[in-house]
């Protein structure tokens, strides 16, 4: 992964806001991780990396953040069960 050229938009989401809490958080409230926050993180066992990006846009990049796992954004009732909410979830596009 390049610096700068893999554009973080590394969300931590409230994990309530993800795993059903019902309330819609508006971006600024939303906390952010830096670039360099998230490589110093990157192997926690209390971190989950998640890709939100298109089909095309993930099939089309060679950047990819190791470990991250590619979810659907449209279906986040399917998956935000799948992590624990004590856990930070990092979501990010580029």
């Amino acid at each position: 992964m390049r610096h700068g050229s893999l554009a973080i938009c590394a969300v931590l989401m409230a994990v309530a806001l993800l795993l059903g809490s019902g309330f819609a958080a508006r971006a600024d409230s939303v906390p952010r991780m830096s670039t360099d926050e998230l490589k110093s993180r990157l192997g926690d066992a209390d971190l989950a990396v998640l890709d939100v990006r298109t089909d095309w846009d993930w099939n089309q990049s060679a950047e990819k953040i190791a470990g991250a796992k590619r979810v659907n954004p449209a279906a986040v009732e399917e998956w935000a069960g799948s992590y624990p909410k004590e856990g930070t979830l990092v979501l990010y596009c580029s």
